[in-house]
């Protein structure tokens, strides 16, 4: 080729935590080193390198025959200016690659295997193939309790640490996390602002949600900012002692981020990847003490309570390992916690159960108090089982509310909160029953196709639970959405069946979490 360099071009293609390269098929380089597409490729770059994988293209729109084009997520992690000069070339295979054939043969791997895997991950040594054959690996051949360790280990040292004890004073730092997969359950939001006001530290940083209608990112985004700077984000904390914050300025445990985008299309969620994925990121944003709830049911993704009871030891057994206190829940997950589905819909939970609204979801207020309570017994000046009495006070007193409205004020409160979705249809009870079953997963997926979480006041607002009686014609749930197209892709799906089954009340499903011993 004439010259060794060729000048970058930022493609505006989003390929989600995927660094991808483009070169025109007529590119000197393309013939000259014989790159085919798909092939693995080293960017250097005022200093910086980059590995990433090759598209070629045919069209110059994209990318012009002597330029380098390289994706939105390439673009960001190269951090050079459109133009820059810079050199491309065939990668070598990771180092790791070897240990990840061990896995896909079923073997055990070693501490430095794992961590080698991560290191390579974060660093964007895997291509999204080799991605997926390390989650399928580690899901068919189901990783024993100490390479669970070894990978929780590995995803912490990859990334960036926060030591808010250093920042902000003695004292546990706690925190709660749900597993995922009940629609609504916006705990966190009503939890942190009870827990805070105890004068405990609870520095929330949360996800934004990937294949759920919300997550508590995208909900407490309707109330104030979320993407904060770290060193604001420090402030918040040290002036409330809370916050609800989005966790992807931070850089925690980013080989995790990395995994998540192909475990989730893939719908694979090991118990040993599940583990590792949320105690890293627990461990890295800085938390001693940690509330865990595992919720079971039908359509959750723990289905009994013996699945759930073997999820919680590998959870005590890690956690206990790593030194993070730990204290896991099993919780009713037969349904959705709370009557919204979707960003604004749950917001406006959260609210009327801060306020104390005689109106708020009983079920939302009861979770977040069991919840609450058992993360004030972290503190070491409360006496076991006078945590949930405590939560209580603090939320009827009015005090949850006022720190919720502090962190919501030190955060950036919105000055015009999103609306809830005006274009709406009913999904009425075809017959007169009880409300045996409520299938989890549609309800999501109608509540995404009718818009959220990006449209914000699209969703579901649900009008019966488990055990209901109905008559034909009650309206079970209301679908919102902003858009046309929306709206008629939720209808659809609801067509395909509503995610609610009648029959007789003594076919209500058992609560598994009820012989928990929780306070009334």
């Amino acid at each position: 080729m004439d010259e060794p360099t060729l000048p970058i071009r930022r493609v505006g293609i989003d390929t989600w935590r995927e660094n991808v390269a483009f070169l025109h098929r007529d590119c000197p380089v393309v013939r000259a080193a014989g790159f085919q597409a798909l092939a693995k490729v080293r960017v250097q770059a005022n200093g910086q390198t980059l590995f990433a994988v090759l598209n070629v293209v045919d069209d110059a729109c994209i990318c012009e025959p002597r330029e380098l084009g390289l994706s939105e997520e390439a673009f960001r992690r190269l951090g050079v200016e459109p133009g820059h000069p810079a050199r491309i070339e065939q990668a070598e295979p990771a180092a790791s690659i070897a240990a990840l054939h061990r896995k896909i043969a079923g073997e055990r791997l070693a501490r430095d295997d794992l961590r080698a895997i991560v290191q390579d991950i974060a660093a964007a040594r895997y291509s999204r193939i080799e991605l997926a054959a390390f989650v399928v690996a580690t899901n068919q051949f189901e990783l024993d309790r100490d390479e669970v360790l070894h990978l929780t280990e590995a995803m912490i040292a990859s990334g960036q640490r926060i030591d808010w004890q250093r920042e902000v004073g003695a004292g546990p730092v706690v925190d709660k996390h749900c597993i995922g997969g009940i629609p609504g359950n916006r705990t966190s939001m009503v939890v942190v602002p009870i827990v805070a006001a105890h004068g405990m530290l609870c520095p929330k940083t949360s996800s934004r949600a990937i294949t759920s209608p919300a997550g508590t990112a995208d909900t407490m985004e309707v109330l104030a900012e979320v993407e904060l700077p770290m060193a604001r984000l420090k402030e918040i904390v040290r002036a409330t002692h809370g916050c609800l914050a989005w966790g992807g300025t931070a850089d925690l445990s980013p080989a995790d981020d990395i995994l998540i985008s192909v475990e989730r299309p893939l719908a694979i969620d090991s118990p040993g990847q599940m583990v590792a994925s949320i105690l890293s990121k627990k461990i890295a944003a800085g938390s001693t003490h940690l509330v865990l709830d595992i919720p079971v049911g039908p359509s959750a993704k723990v289905r009994s309570m013996s699945a759930a009871q073997r999820l919680k030891r590998l959870f005590e057994y890690v956690a206990g390992r790593l030194g993070l206190e730990l204290d896991a829940v099993i919780t009713d997950g037969r349904q959705p916690i709370g009557r919204g589905i979707g960003p604004v819909l749950e917001a406006r939970d959260v609210m009327q159960v801060l306020a104390n609204d005689p109106g708020a979801p009983q079920d939302l207020r009861q979770k977040a108090l069991r919840l609450a309570g058992r993360m004030i017994e972290f503190d070491p000046d409360v006496r076991g089982g006078d945590g949930y009495r405590i939560a209580r006070d603090i939320l009827e007193s009015g005090r949850a509310l006022s720190k919720m409205n502090a962190i919501i004020d030190a955060q950036g409160r919105r000055a015009e909160p999103a609306c809830v979705g005006t274009l709406t249809f009913d999904v009425e009870a075809p017959a007169d029953g009880a409300v045996i079953g409520v299938d989890n997963l549609r309800l999501a997926r109608i509540a995404r196709l009718s818009g959220a979480p990006q449209v914000r006041g699209a969703g579901i607002d649900l009008r019966v639970q488990l055990g209901d009686r109905v008559q034909a014609g009650q309206t079970l749930y209301r679908v919102h959405a902003q858009f046309e197209a929306d709206l008629e892709f939720a209808h659809r799906m609801v067509a395909e069946g509503s995610a609610f089954t009648l029959g007789r009340a003594d076919q209500v499903p058992r609560d598994y979490a009820a012989a928990q011993g929780d306070p009334p």
